[in-house]
Formats: C-alpha cells, sequence, structure tokens
C-alpha cells in the first residue's frame, strides 16, 4: 500500500459522510499524518443497519493519530454545512481540503424512481456538493494546499449508464461538472479533482446492492483512501482531473494490488461508468479461475415493454405463443430450472421473502415466467402472475439458467448490463440470497 509521507500533519480536511465507509477510509488514512479531520455526516446516533456514528470515527481518527471534530451534518441542508465549517474554522484555525464524498443511491429506472428519491439524489449528490464546496471555498483559497476532491466519475456518455438508473446517474455526474466547472474558476488557487474506483468497493452499501457474497467481488476502502491521499498531496497545479484510482497508484509504483482486494486472487466487478473491454475484462478473470459470461458482448436484445400489458412490442398473441412455446420445448433448459425453483418453493421461503417476480426472457426460450413467494405457499411458472408483480427482470434465456445454477452472479449480470431490474430493489436482492438454495440442486 502507499506509505504516508507526512505531507498533510497539521493541516484540516473537511470531509463529508465521513462516519463510515470511503469518507472514513479517507479520513483514517489522513490521520496518521497527524491531521485535523472535521466529520460531516448524519449519524450521531447508531443507526439500526449501517454501521458507524461521527463519534465512533472521531475515536478511530484519534487512535490513528489525528485530531477529529464530529458534526451532524446533512449536506442537504446550508445551515449545517455554514456551522460545521465555522466550529472547523474556530478550532483548527481554517481548512485546508474538501472532500465531498456524501452521496445518496437509487439503481432504479424512470418510472420506478419516486420523486422523493430524485430529490434525494440531487439535493445530497449534486446540489450537497455545490454547496459544501461554495461554503468552503473562502476558506480553501487562503490554503497552501488548497483541494476539492469530489468522489465522483468520469463524465461517460455511453447510453448504457443512464438506461437502468437514469436519476442516480445525472446526479452523480452533477458532482462531476462541479469538477469542471470549479478547477477552472479557481486555477491556480484551488486544485479540483475527482475519484473514482477502477472496481467496486465493499462498503454498506455495496452490501445491500450485491447482496450476500458480493464482497468477494470488491476491493477495500484502502486503495481509494490511498489514491486520494495521493491526490491531496500533490501541488495545486494538479487540477481538472478525473482520477481512477488503480491507474494513478500504478503511476506511484504500487505493483501489488492484492492487498487492496478483500478476496485476493478473487475476480473482481468492475465499477459503474468505466467501460471495460468485455474480451479484456473476461481474460482478466479467466486468469483467476473465474468463468465469465459476458464474453458475448454489452449488447443484450431486451424486450421492449410498452404499456401495461407489456404486447405491443410482439403483437397480441405474445402471451398465447410463450405459453404454446414452453409446451413445445419442455425439455429446455429455462423449462427444466423452473420445474428446480417449483420444487424448492415452500412456505417458509413464501414467508421470508413476501415478493411476486416476473422474468422477461429473450432468446430461443424466450418468453414471460414468474415465481410467486408472496402468496400462500408460492408457485412458479410460465406467463405473467395471477396477482401484482413487485419486480420484473429481464434478461437472456441463457444468463438466466447460469444465474439461477451459479455460474453467472446476479450482480454482475446488472453491472455489467446483462440485466435490467424495475420495481424492489429490495426483493430483488432477498431472491439473489435464496439462489444459494437453488444452485445446489441445478
Amino acid at each position: 500500500m502507499l506509505p504516508n509521507t507526512g505531507k498533510l500533519r497539521g493541516c484540516t480536511l473537511f470531509i463529508t459522510g465521513a462516519s463510515r465507509g470511503i469518507g472514513k477510509a479517507i479520513a483514517l488514512k489522513a490521520a496518521k499524518d497527524g491531521a485535523n479531520i472535521v466529520i460531516a455526516a448524519k449519524t450521531g446516533v447508531p443507526h439500526r443497519t449501517l454501521p458507524g456514528t461521527i463519534y465512533t470515527a472521531a475515536e478511530e481518527i484519534e487512535a490513528a493519530g489525528g485530531k477529529a471534530l464530529p458534526c451532524i451534518v446533512n449536506v442537504r441542508e446550508e445551515e449545517q454545512i455554514v456551522e460545521a465549517v465555522n466550529k472547523a474554522v474556530q478550532t483548527y484555525g481554517g481548512i485546508d481540503v474538501l472532500v465531498n464524498n456524501a452521496s445518496a443511491i437509487s439503481l432504479t429506472g424512470t418510472l420506478e424512481t419516486p420523486t422523493k428519491k430524485v430529490d434525494l439524489m440531487m439535493s445530497a449528490n449534486t446540489r450537497g456538493t455545490y454547496l459544501t464546496s461554495k461554503i468552503c471555498l473562502p476558506y480553501l483559497r487562503k490554503s497552501k494546499i488548497g483541494h476539492i476532491l469530489n468522489i465522483s466519475p468520469p463524465i461517460n456518455l455511453n447510453p448504457v449508464w443512464f438506461r437502468n438508473h437514469c436519476a442516480y446517474t445525472i446526479s452523480k455526474y452533477g458532482m462531476s461538472m462541479c469538477v469542471l466547472g470549479m478547477s477552472e474558476e479557481f486555477r491556480g488557487e484551488v486544485a479540483v479533482n475527482a475519484l473514482w474506483p477502477q472496481t467496486a468497493i465493499y462498503t454498506s452499501a455495496m452490501d445491500m446492492l450485491g447482496g450476500a457474497g458480493v464482497e468477494k467481488q470488491c476491493r477495500k476502502t484502502d486503495i481509494l483512501a490511498d489514491a486520494a491521499y495521493c491526490i491531496l498531496t500533490k501541488p495545486k497545479s494538479f487540477t481538472g482531473n478525473f482520477v481512477i484510482d488503480e491507474n494513478l497508484l500504478r503511476e506511484e509504483g504500487i505493483k501489488n494490488f492484492d492487498a487492496y482486494a478483500v478476496a485476493p486472487g478473487h475476480p473482481l466487478l468492475p465499477d459503474f461508468f468505466l467501460d471495460v473491454d468485455p474480451d479484456t475484462l473476461a481474460m482478466k478473470m479467466e486468469a483467476h479461475g473465474a468463468s465469465p459470461t459476458f464474453r458475448e458482448g454489452k449488447k443484450q436484445d431486451f424486450p421492449k415493454h410498452e404499456g401495461p400489458d407489456r404486447t405491443k412490442s410482439e403483437g397480441p398473441d405474445r402471451g398465447k405463443h410463450h405459453v404454446h412455446f414452453a409446451a413445445e420445448s419442455s425439455a429446455g433448459p429455462v423449462v427444466e430450472t423452473f420445474k428446480i425453483i417449483k420444487g424448492a418453493v415452500n412456505e417458509e421461503v413464501v414467508k421470508s421473502v413476501q415478493g411476486v417476480y416476473q422474468f422477461e426472457l429473450s432468446g430461443e426460450e424466450g418468453g414471460t415466467w414468474y415465481i410467486d413467494l408472496k402468496n400462500k405457499g408460492g408457485s412458479a411458472g410460465s406467463g405473467e402472475p395471477p396477482v401484482k408483480v413487485d419486480v420484473i427482470m429481464s434478461m437472456s434465456s441463457t444468463d438466466f439458467v447460469k444465474m439461477f445454477s451459479g455460474k453467472l452472479k446476479p450482480t454482475m449480470a446488472f453491472m455489467s448490463g446483462k440485466l435490467t431490474i424495475k420495481g424492489d430493489m429490495a426483493l430483488a436482492i432477498k431472491l439473489e440470497k435464496l439462489m444459494g438454495q437453488f444452485n445446489a440442486k441445478l
């Protein structure tokens, strides 16, 4: 890992979302130099599911050699930001570094994203970053090392990064656009850069999004902490950059990245917003003994949904056609998979899941299928479910079979564009956890 140099000793870092995850990791790295850390985060009392508060983070920072100032800050509230900045200036005499790390996420489509969620992402990600930067800038301009670092991606206009979670992408790109604008506006006075991971990073958020076992496919927050430390110790002339953690650390001489892996040697998930050549990624994964299922390429022929009956894209006989096709292909892998699923469904499973899933499959065994894990003893079969659907998953029939047999991780399928999900993401994750029971039987 990247060694500390002491360059941040006595410097004051204002870090949003620093009570856990990436923000706390960056804080602990700077604390080893003897830096002053303003922990600007919302969690003052223990969260029911997420670990850490601003006070537990403060204890860790001070144990690592730094000084800590815990402040309750919701970046959506301007007054709270102003109050925390004033406290920081009164306590430490100024602010040298701002890390805009606080962020909200909802990987849902346009019609499935409540307005409340849209407002949360826009106000926390884009507006929160802009406001916190604006309020800190008068002090950053006075600093010898004045620097703003946004944890946001390079602006990639490939539509694949918009189609499944348009609101989230807009909100994260808003953070990145702050880098574009402010790096030019304050060139020579304050450096403004963005940092983004090459691979998925294991945090509480990733745990919720990826489900059980996803941590093996991730790197630890340490890699972003090292990359952030490297950026923040560079001169102000290093500005306007969209830095990828692994690329920067390789330039700094780091060669062995196993130290950053949760499970060294295990294939890693690429992070959002980075276009990775499928063949190159597949070769890397095969080198680790994995069996990548996306070698065919990025494009998938997902069925188009036009209207509540979802029949317009293929004509009015679409439903009948698929039932007839399923009957004719009774020996096909999709049918066989559903036979196994039917056998595994019971009242205990229904009680623990409480969700109805619809699958829109393309390819040789294409059609509409469902799994009802909400009503009575549960059911599964072809066609649309007779009850209200909670989650719609669209993918190829081949990938569906691979996913339920354990050959394709649902998280990898989702992140690589092979699987699209509409509806309740929490229920989608519940189904992923249940798949482990099916894998042994398929």
